[in-house]
């Protein structure tokens, strides 16, 4: 059986639906996170300074590990974005796919 879907057929499937609903899900949260390190961190630079010029150990301040922090970060979140679509976004295409002969 050779079913034709439309595009708007597919727009309005419940599959689609949940699918681009999860996405933007998590794309927003994983974005605000990582804007609130990132800007949280300008602001301490901004108003912080004397925090973040702290040595840690001799050569090495707060202020350089936090900032290598929030570069460790956004690659966390990058990794955990991957793993996720990887195991659920990927399974919603496919499942759409299979369902629309794609």
């Amino acid at each position: 059986m050779n079913i034709r879907y439309s595009k708007e057929d597919i727009l309005n499937d419940p599959d689609f639906l949940e699918l681009s609903s999860k996405r933007n899900t998590m794309s927003l949260v994983l974005t605000v996170i990582e804007l609130a390190v990132y800007y949280g961190f300008i602001f301490l630079i901004a108003f912080g300074r004397d925090f973040l010029a702290k040595d840690i150990i001799p050569n090495v301040t707060v202020g350089i590990v936090i900032g290598l922090g929030v570069i460790v970060l956004s690659w966390v979140l990058t990794g955990i974005y991957v793993r996720w679509a990887n195991n659920k976004y990927d399974a919603l295409v496919d499942k759409i796919k299979d369902k629309i002969g794609g």
